[in-house]
């Protein structure tokens, strides 16, 4: 009896230790030559088994690219909000909702912002059939049309802003079409290269709001991930400790985040598209006991054709 306590207690230690790095694997190694880490060319992997989800991200807070290049912003203006894309990487680098005031300390009754400074919403990342993933944050993206700003008017049919990129061979697009008179813009985008397994596209979509509130603490106690499965489900900031990762089993038709009086979400709505696949939330690090930070990233499956879609 004592030898079979004595085994079985081995085998749980064994699991113990080798439980993380199944789940958390660490990332491998990068031996190839320059310039192979940002290609998006795979070869058919239709005859090998396909990778049914993508590697799970490192435990802790995403670890943002260097913003000593952060590109050139263009601007999108219409009756209801400001946006500013930025030409690295294709980012969403300011929201500003025009029809309301911020009462955050130092803004001067400015229009809302959602977007904290130095942050950006919508980094888009591609995780391959062969466990690698291609992050789009470093690309230097062409935008079209070449301007310092697109104006929208009520009314009137909006022209897209388009974003061209190409490296090792492989074009990415991203095109965002606005509507005037909603808060809502439609996320459009393109890859080539996959081969017939396509990929999965990780939307690293935000690290939580900016608080435009006079009682920023008190804005803080609402702040959390939203989700929409059958129903609707909130999971608080505060409840995910800093470093710990709370997983959100989908398919969900949209995941947002929010704030006491804002709410940003991404949407997948349109009939006959995939809807999004699940989403990750890291806990960010803390001031004291508040939690105003987490970072929310959302899978959703590329064809092999190597289109996607959603709406924010």
């Amino acid at each position: 009896m004592d030898r079979n306590r004595l085994l079985l207690a081995f085998v749980l230690m064994m699991m113990v230790a080798i439980a993380p790095s199944i789940i958390w694997p660490p990332k491998k190694s990068d031996h190839r030559t320059v310039g192979q880490s940002d290609s998006l060319r795979v070869s058919d992997s239709s005859a090998s088994p396909r990778a049914t989800a993508p590697p799970a991200p490192s435990d802790g807070p995403t670890v943002r690219p260097s913003d000593a290049d952060t590109g050139r912003i263009v601007w999108v203006t219409a009756p209801l909000y400001r946006l500013g894309f930025s030409t690295r990487g294709g980012l969403l680098k300011a929201a500003e909702l025009l029809q309301y005031r911020s009462f955050a300390p130092g803004d001067s009754a400015r229009p809302v912002q959602l977007v904290p400074a130095g942050d950006a919403f919508l980094r888009h990342r591609l995780v391959l059939p062969s466990g690698d993933t291609v992050s789009l944050d470093n690309w230097d993206f062409q935008p079209s049309p070449d301007a310092a700003g697109l104006v929208v008017h009520e009314g009137q049919a909006a022209p897209p802003l388009r974003f061209d990129a190409e490296r090792a061979g492989s074009h990415v697009a991203l095109e965002y079409s606005f509507v005037p008179d909603q808060y809502r813009f439609e996320v459009h985008g393109s890859v080539t290269g996959l081969g017939s397994a396509g990929a999965v596209l990780l939307i690293d979509f935000a690290n939580g709001l900016r608080s435009v509130e006079k009682d920023s603490l008190d804005d803080y106690r609402h702040y959390s991930v939203v989700t929409k499965a059958s129903k609707t489900e909130r999971t608080d900031f505060s409840g995910i400790r800093p470093n710990q990762r709370a997983l959100l089993n989908g398919p969900f038709e949209w995941v947002g985040v929010k704030s006491k009086y804002f709410l940003t979400a991404a949407l997948a709505l349109d009939e006959g598209q995939p809807t999004f696949g699940g989403a990750i939330a890291i806990g960010g690090p803390r001031k004291g006991k508040a939690a105003s930070r987490a970072t929310v990233l959302i899978t959703m499956p590329v064809q092999p054709a190597g289109t996607f879609r959603y709406s924010v």
